[in-house]
């Protein structure tokens, strides 16, 4: 449809024709959005799509993403049996362990997948091999298998999407650029293109690896990194007449297979990844002519991966190799997607899809969808929302450090109270030197440090027989024991310095947040209500405690990784609301916060105030 004229105005302009936008697309207009464009800068396709492995899995740690997932199954069944067929291939998949630990984490996920009702199964060696006869079980203790998984075809899948969206009215131009955005009062208002100037209320960054880039023309820190992801696929050589081989995880050798027509694919997550740096400043501009093209190989840094799948799968050091991919894929400083309205009204994300968008690109596209109808969430989609990263990651060397080590752990089994090492340090409270002298040991949120415990002479002394058995205890220490025990029964002094802290001021604002919380916040000066802010669903968008400092002032104190999302959504509500003369400033940083719990803590405190 690029030969066409571009029209100057549309209420949704998409920008990305792969995967995500083409599913954004179709989902608008499932739900009768006819008002949309999608706009690409070359093919559809022509980003990451096109080289991604193809590999649908539905059971995630998160509920709300193994839900999205099991939407995508359902929808490619659906593409394939009843629209336009993407090349879905229901054929399983098995995750193998090769640890004692790693099948304690199967056994964990069997239980988990019941929650939705998925039939994840634990098979032994012997089923292991009838179901991959090609594999070598040699340190293999089991497994499981999920019948319901499968592959699909990326590029079939996108275009297949983007027929039923052109179906459902969305118009479609490809080798189209976008060259600005632009917004009027912190609102969306319209784009520059290289073929003319379209109005418009709502733009979807769908721009994948190319989605920081695109945030960049509005000033907006998208987080995401391209990364280098291989993965090579072999001569053919499986008989034609060979059932087709379900799909092989195993994340103790970091490896992946699948069939690829009658032969294999196979991939993995090295320890000595590389992001695709193509700027020293960024770390994320790519090259305006970088479209449907791949990165040089490197057979050294995938040298481990190699020898590892040829161990786990013997054939695979007999064989040729027909094509070795490297692609960049964009990645987020958690794993987990970038989903969701921005600080600038009306624009919307959605990318940095960690190496697991086709599986979830049906659920993306709706649940995206939905919160650009509704203009909100309909789901729990915290980890997926694009304000929960703090203002650390605005520098790209901090994201890309945080990037790198969740890249090399992708396939780590991850324990309760888990620490990252990279990105740390950033953001500290006025007293740390003082936890430090004290022995703190430090963990980190939203790029904070915050002391976990003390670490003292008291707590080295003390037994270590009570440790939780298992998964639990990985990354217990009995001080925590001893000071929950000093705070029940007599008192402790909290550094919550972390915490957000946000000043609403003006002279309606006792006014404004009556109007978007549950509990009437005018209690006298100097008094504090525990209150949340509810969205027009009456469903908790926030909560937080409200503090009156003058008649015209309130003092707001949330969670510390919810400043961005919080103070967002209290900007939102302004412009929507009229509230245009609210002052709204984020005091983080300005103050310190102590709290003091326990049954003397009153007493204490008398002895202060």
């Amino acid at each position: 449809m690029s030969a066409q004229v571009l029209p100057q105005r549309a209420k949704i302009v998409i920008i990305g024709g792969g995967v995500g936008g083409a599913s954004v697309a179709y989902h608008l207009a499932q739900l009768g959005e006819r008002d949309v464009l999608l706009l690409d800068r070359s093919d559809l396709t022509s980003g990451s799509t096109f080289h991604s492995a193809g590999l649908v899995g539905q059971l995630r740690a998160d509920p709300t993403l193994t839900k999205m997932n099991m939407h995508s199954v359902d929808l490619y069944r659906k593409l394939e049996m009843t629209e336009t067929p993407a090349s879905w291939r229901e054929c399983g998949s098995i995750k193998i362990a090769s640890t004692v630990e790693r099948m304690e984490e199967i056994r964990r996920q069997i239980g988990w997948s019941k929650t939705f009702g998925l039939d994840l199964s634990e098979i032994g060696v012997k089923e292991i091999a009838e179901l991959f006869p090609l594999i070598n079980t040699e340190g293999i203790i089991g497994g499981c298998y999920m019948a319901t998984d499968g592959q699909v075809d990326p590029s079939q899948l996108t275009h297949a999407l983007a027929s039923g969206a052109r179906r459902g009215g969305v118009k479609i131009f490809t080798n189209t650029r976008v060259l600005q955005i632009s917004a009027k009062n912190n609102q969306i208002n319209s784009i520059l293109t290289d073929k003319g100037e379209i109005e418009c209320e709502i733009v979807v960054n769908c721009g994948g690896m190319f989605a920081a880039e695109i945030g960049r023309m509005l000033g907006v820190r998208i987080p995401i990194i391209p990364m280098s992801h291989q993965y090579l696929i072999t001569e053919n050589f499986l008989p034609d007449n060979s059932p087709m081989l379900p799909s092989l995880r195993d994340p103790d050798n970091l490896i992946y297979f699948r069939q690829e027509v009658k032969g294999l694919l196979m991939g993995g997550y090295e320890r000595n990844s590389k992001a695709w740096q193509t700027s020293h400043d960024s770390f994320d501009a790519i090259p305006a002519d970088f479209n449907a093209k791949l990165l040089n190989p490197d057979w050294d840094r995938f040298e481990d991966i190699a020898i590892n799948a040829a161990n786990r799968v013997p054939i695979m050091g007999e064989i040729g190799v027909k094509n070795f991919i490297n692609g960049p894929e964009g990645f987020t400083p958690d794993n987990e997607f970038c989903l969701g309205e921005t600080s600038v009204g009306g624009f919307y994300v959605a990318a940095g899809f960690c190496a697991h968008g086709i599986a979830g690109a049906g659920g993306i596209g709706k649940v995206v969808a939905e919160w650009i109808v509704a203009g909100e969430p309909t789901m729990d989609l915290w980890h997926m929302d694009i304000k929960r990263f703090a203002s650390a990651y605005e520098s790209p060397k901090f994201t890309l450090e945080r990037v790198t080590e969740n890249y090399e752990a992708y396939y780590d089994i991850h324990y309760p109270g888990e620490e990252r090492e990279s990105a740390r340090g950033e953001n500290t409270s006025p007293i740390y030197n003082w936890h430090k002298a004290n022995h703190a040991v430090f963990g980190e949120k939203a790029a904070w440090e915050r002391v976990n415990y003390y670490h003292d002479q008291a707590a080295s002394n003390l037994d270590e027989s009570n440790r939780p058995n298992g998964w639990v205890g990985k990354n217990w220490h009995p001080a925590v024991a001893l000071e929950h025990f000093a705070a029940r029964n007599t008192a402790g002094l909290f550094d919550e310095s972390s915490f957000a802290k946000i000043e609403v001021s003006g002279l309606i604002s006792a006014q404004f947040l009556n109007s978007i919380c549950a509990n009437n916040v005018v209690r006298g000066i100097g008094r504090t209500i525990y209150t949340q802010a509810l969205n027009s669903r009456g469903g908790i968008e926030s909560d937080y405690t409200v503090t009156q400092v003058a008649d015209d002032k309130f003092f707001i104190v949330t969670g510390t990784a919810f400043l961005n999302h919080d103070m967002g959504w209290l900007e939102k509500m302004c412009r929507q609301l009229g509230y245009n003369e609210i002052k709204i400033r984020d005091l983080s940083k300005d103050l310190a916060c102590f709290g003091i719990w326990g049954p003397n803590a009153r007493k204490i405190l008398s002895k202060l105030t």
